[in-house]
């Protein structure tokens, strides 16, 4: 299928003439903001006024005159993701031919040689509803262990912009989000991977099918493999819809015996049956290539079981480094070496014989279904609630009832969560801690779950939902929760 462009895309002058306006001055305007002097003829910045908004050159405007007459020395926009695409600034953009541009596309455009004069270095880059930081850093840490100088950039940590930048690098390992790749037009990963796809984000994107494609934008004009999950048929239709080079591979990742062209799981051990060898070797259909086993993520096991989550992000980092040519004792080490960061399945204490485990980034629910499925049957205190983003939890807690002890559920509006647990969990204890006192809130929801764990069981904050009804971020209510065990002991 042709790939829709949105609006124009090429400025119309070279882009060390062009004029730029930056939209936003978060952390991803600051960045481009700071990259772009001597790379473009002058830059302007616009952002909301008030908190967050920054001290921009020039003030949002709030009328169609005002953003005509801000666009009309401008020849290009870079947005950044809090500006939606039906944002008036963009929509009056793209009517007056003007290029509108994500950090992404930027980054894209100004990558610098290696030391060595080998080009720019090539990017593997990781997007999906959920998993997407754990799997980029996973392959950054496999790249390491082959001895390549790698960072994990983009959605997580290092500025894309910044990082596209900087010759030492051999290879990106790249996160890419939704809004990210939206405005996204030219870039061309040499492997990427899709790891699922869930409702989310939906106000922003309009659509399931919107939201889709635009993840989908990751494979466009890939150059070596386009990797998806074998058990979501959505990711696997975005590669069937990508527009590819000439040789690209469609690369499935299992979590069971992985058929020719996949990679997946015998028994315990972590298999490749796509990149093991070349493609006209006459018995590469008879062997595969030993990655690594389950004992080389038991770190990543907190409940004693490994999450299948788990297994399925290694096995993408797996398939990105080795469409880079990584060797398969580079899969294994990066494998052991890796940790992950905060709030992710982090255990964060253990008091009379009941685990507490920090899962705060699990912020809908197709993550926080992922991780109450590491845990044995009836096993779990969990600790929902937060900002809901007009979602249901019916099918959740559906699929994880088995796991419930008990449930504990904070945030400004719990109903979503206690209709759910009544519907579908009747017979599992669930206390609602009173929203009105926020800087008590996990002191109190910590409490109540230690009352109703018994030895063996986890208390799980995995909430489902996002942060910013009672916290400022999901890091601050991690934060909070591993306090408040803390001050427990």
């Amino acid at each position: 299928m042709a790939f829709e462009q949105h609006g124009a895309v090429e400025p119309r002058v070279p882009l060390a003439q062009a004029r730029v306006l930056v939209a936003g001055l978060g952390v991803t305007g600051r960045a481009v903001a700071g990259a772009l002097p001597g790379h473009v003829a002058s830059v302007v910045t616009t952002a909301p006024s008030g908190p967050g908004g920054g001290e921009p050159d020039v003030p949002l405007p709030a009328d169609d005159a005002g953003r005509a007459a801000l666009l009309a020395d401008v020849d290009v926009l870079v947005t950044s993701p809090g500006f939606k695409p039906s944002d008036p600034l963009l929509v009056a953009a793209g009517a007056a031919g003007v290029p509108v541009w994500s950090e992404v596309e930027l980054a894209w455009r100004l990558r610098v040689d290696r030391a060595d004069g080998r080009g720019p270095a090539p990017w593997l880059a990781v997007t999906g509803t959920n998993g997407k930081t754990t799997t980029v850093e996973m392959l950054a840490a496999i790249l390491d262990a082959a001895g390549l100088s790698t960072r994990a950039v983009g959605n997580v940590g290092t500025p894309l912009v910044e990082a596209a930048l900087d010759p030492t690098l051999d290879v990106l390992a790249v996160e890419l989000s939704s809004f990210q790749l939206h405005f996204a037009h030219t870039m061309a990963v040499e492997a990427g991977a899709i790891l699922n796809l869930a409702d989310d984000h939906l106000d922003w994107h309009g659509t399931m099918a919107a939201y889709g494609a635009d993840k989908g934008r990751i494979f466009e004009r890939a150059t070596v493999a386009c990797v998806y999950n074998a058990a979501d048929a959505a990711t696997e239709h975005e590669v069937r819809e990508a527009d590819v080079a000439d040789g690209t591979r469609a690369v499935g990742f299992s979590l069971g015996a992985p058929a020719p062209g996949q990679l997946g799981v015998v028994e315990d051990v972590l298999v490749d049956r796509a990149f093991h060898a070349p493609a006209d070797a006459v018995d590469r259909l008879t062997y595969a290539a030993e990655l690594g086993t389950f004992a080389d993520l038991e770190h990543l096991a907190p409940g004693g079981a490994l999450p299948p989550h788990v297994v399925a992000n290694a096995l993408a980092a797996a398939a990105l480094a080795r469409a880079h040519g990584v060797p398969a004792a580079a899969v294994r080490d990066g494998l052991r070496a890796f940790r992950p960061g905060g709030h992710r399945i982090q255990q964060v204490g253990a008091i009379d014989g009941v685990t507490y485990v920090d899962d705060s980034k699990a912020t809908n629910a197709h993550s926080a279904a992922a991780s109450l499925a590491g845990f044995p049957a009836g096993s779990v205190v969990w600790v929902a609630g937060g900002l809901a983003k007009g979602s249901r939890f019916d099918e959740l807690v559906a699929s994880r009832a088995d796991r419930l002890r008990a449930a504990v559920v904070i945030g400004v509006d719990p109903e979503p969560f206690t209709d759910a647990l009544g519907r579908h969990a009747p017979e599992i204890p669930v206390v609602v801690v009173d929203p009105g006192e926020t800087d008590s809130v996990m002191r109190r929801a910590v409490e109540a779950a230690r009352s109703l764990a018994q030895p063996g069981d986890t208390v799980l904050l995995a909430p489902a939902g996002a942060s910013q009804d009672q916290f400022r971020s999901y890091a601050q209510r991690g934060d909070a929760f591993a306090a408040a065990v803390e001050a427990m002991r």
